[in-house]
């Protein structure tokens, strides 16, 4: 049976899970698991080609590392037994003519290894973003999630995302529709969805 342990934020963990800012140091181990997490997503709706052109584009030590580096962009690693198991990162500030709320937070990338999909890890970052959120004075969160992404669509909706508009996401020479989901920032103790069980991303 799996014990709960509090992280430094207030929410229930699992015992063994750690979920904390990444450092100039986790840039090679935040692009491999970034790139490795990305694919085991989309490889097989996507064409080769197309994936190795996003991939080479968007992933890599120097792209992570300008990443963590940038004071507009909040990087969180979730380690289990010492090693990298999920990520998120977060955009603050991030503006969009679809967004009219006080200093909305973009949701840019939110992952976590096949590994450890199904055991409410997904469910346990998402409360870490709300409150990450909070504590930046944001009213809003946003993300764009491709159409084809079922598993992911439902995961937000049982966050209280609601789709407010689309997007283009360029994958490769592939323009592909995103749909833009925003939901009110509460605190991970307010909201009933952090709470409830259900399959994790």
């Amino acid at each position: 049976m799996l014990g709960w342990v509090y992280g430094k934020v207030g929410m229930m963990m699992q015992a063994g899970i750690r979920i904390r800012r990444a450092e100039e140091d986790d840039a090679l181990a935040l692009s491999v698991l970034a790139e490795k997490t990305f694919r085991d997503a989309f490889a097989d709706s996507n064409t080769t080609a197309n994936m190795q052109l996003h991939c080479a584009a968007n992933y890599g030590r120097a792209l992570q590392l300008a990443e963590i580096r940038d004071s507009g962009r909040e990087t969180w690693l979730v380690e289990s037994e010492g090693g990298l198991v999920a990520y998120v990162q977060l955009r603050l500030d991030a503006t969009s003519p679809m967004i009219s709320a006080d200093r909305p937070v973009e949701i840019q990338r939110f992952y976590v290894d096949a590994s450890h999909h199904g055991a409410g890890l997904a469910h346990q970052l998402m409360a870490h973003v709300l409150a990450r959120a909070k504590a930046a004075g944001s009213a809003t969160l946003w993300l764009g999630v491709w159409e084809r992404n079922p598993r992911a669509l439902a995961f937000y909706r049982k966050w209280g995302f609601d789709v407010v508009g689309e997007l283009t996401f360029n994958l490769g020479d592939d323009p592909q529709r995103d749909f833009m989901m925003r939901r009110d920032v509460k605190s991970p103790e307010e909201d009933p969805a952090g709470s409830r069980p259900g399959t994790a991303l």
